[in-house]
């Protein structure tokens, strides 16, 4: 293990103890920040949610053990349908949501593509505010 560390924290140029014959061609040691990021991004959750754990509240009263917590008792069965509108809803969503994901690259890179780049995000845009249109009129979006 001493000898996995040393491995990890040599110098640029430097030989593992044990293989003087052995060259070094690239320092293993630019490694250890990510280990000791990892180390701390593991840590971190465990001892908070051990922590949580240590100082709960561990009274279950009748309505904690209710399925919801607003405050209403539940009416009705939870696998009731949906209507086609809800899902469709949510895939119209998540469709121009997604394309707005594509205005980031855009706008990491704007000022290398000048007067092309902001014509090509306007007709993009375009595009999405013309299928926005076109659901909206074709009524997507009524919940009735």
């Amino acid at each position: 293990m001493a000898d996995m560390i040393a491995l990890f924290l040599q110098a640029p140029g430097q030989l593992p103890r044990g293989s003087a014959d052995l060259p070094i061609s690239a320092p293993i040691y630019g490694y250890v920040p990510i280990i000791i990021f990892f180390l701390i991004a593991v840590a971190v959750p465990v001892v908070l949610l051990g922590a949580s754990r240590l100082i709960q509240r561990r009274v279950f009263e009748r309505q904690k053990l209710l399925p919801y917590e607003c405050g209403i008792d539940p009416i009705g069965d939870a696998r009731e349908r949906f209507s086609v509108r809800f899902y469709m809803v949510a895939m119209l969503f998540l469709i121009f949501d997604v394309e707005t994901v594509f205005l980031f690259p855009w706008a990491v890179i704007y000022d290398k593509l000048a007067l092309f780049g902001l014509v090509e995000m306007l007709v993009f845009i375009g595009i999405l505010v013309v299928g926005y249109y076109y659901a909206w009129q074709k009524g997507a979006f009524d919940w009735a």
